[in-house]
């Protein structure tokens, strides 16, 4: 059994490693700059982990050769590993994509690392000891500056054939209405993928305009009778509402668990779930919506739980 379990959130400006004891407690978190710069960022990690593993005074991997406990290293990314060239691919931190990562850490390391897409990793750690602790199939979503979700069913992430299982910001739209006609844009080069609708620069525009992209407070103006957050709030409830409803017609999970900037608002724990009866294809619907657990820590968190308990 491991010492330790190591995570790393690998995000465009910070990398941050989080270490957890066997009982699954935080023993440690710290973060430094990411370089941007791929081989020095490979680097980085590996420097990382090497200092944090020196103070922890756990066994480097040689020593783990000779039978000695050693730590377990799993990391989230903007992005997944494409199983045809196992090459980084869709990282938004674009200098990633086309490179080795996974196979390049396991040299720096002299171990073998899991690297999974960072919406995963937030959905494994809620479904590890989370907001979706004991459920068989959580659904967890990330909702900030863009769009994502993680599927976990029975402790284990569901990556698919392709690895890009949960992209949900990427499905369309459901249920359109005509007043959402012609639909936006996205930069993946499709139309009217939920992510323009749903991140957060979207409600921010929807209610101050373009170019804005800070939603803090839109619930409070709504609250004093600001029309313009009124009206912003109502569409971004039917049209999450509509997102959700697609998500539970084909998955069911036992659970939704929400991220990001935009999770913390209140409205959607409150006004979503009795809006999915209209959509939902059965005559009841409990799925429950649910805030998560761990915050900006889950994503880390999820990293170090990529390897068995016994691993």
């Amino acid at each position: 059994m491991a010492d330790y379990r190591l995570g790393i959130d690998f995000g465009g400006t910070k990398i941050e490693i989080a270490v957890l004891d066997r009982a699954g407690d935080l023993v440690l978190r710290e973060r430094v700059p990411n370089p941007g710069i791929y081989d020095q960022a490979v680097i980085a990690v590996r420097d990382l982990v090497a200092s944090v593993e020196q103070r922890l005074g756990s066994v480097s991997a040689h020593k783990a050769q000779q039978g000695q406990k050693t730590s377990t290293l799993g990391i989230g990314i903007p992005g997944s590993i494409s199983p045809e060239t196992d090459l980084i691919k869709n990282a938004n931190a674009t200098w990633l994509n086309n490179q080795p990562f996974g196979r390049d850490l396991d040299a720096a390391l002299d171990r073998p690392v899991r690297v999974e897409n960072d919406a995963n990793c937030f959905a494994l750690s809620e479904a590890a000891d989370g907001a979706g602790a004991g459920a068989a199939t959580v659904f967890g979503v990330i909702i900030g500056t863009g769009m994502g979700a993680g599927i976990v069913n029975n402790g284990r992430v569901v990556e698919g054939r392709h690895r890009i299982a949960g992209e949900w910001g990427h499905t369309p739209l459901p249920w359109l209405r005509l007043e959402e006609f012609p639909l936006r844009k996205c930069f993946c080069g499709n139309e009217g993928c939920l992510e323009r609708y749903l991140c957060g620069s979207a409600l921010a525009q929807d209610w101050k305009g373009p170019g804005e992209r800070n939603t803090a407070g839109i619930e409070e103006a709504a609250r004093n009778g600001d029309l313009a957050a009124i009206g912003a709030l109502d569409r971004y409830m039917d049209r999450f509402s509509r997102a959700c409803a697609l998500a539970i017609n084909f998955l069911d999970p036992d659970v939704i668990v929400l991220g990001g900037g935009v999770s913390n608002l209140d409205s959607l724990y409150e006004r979503v779930p009795p809006l999915l009866a209209r959509h939902v294809i059965t005559p009841v619907c409990t799925t429950p919506i649910v805030r998560n657990k761990h915050g900006d820590s889950s994503g880390v968190r999820g990293a170090a739980w990529l390897w068995d308990v016994n691993a």
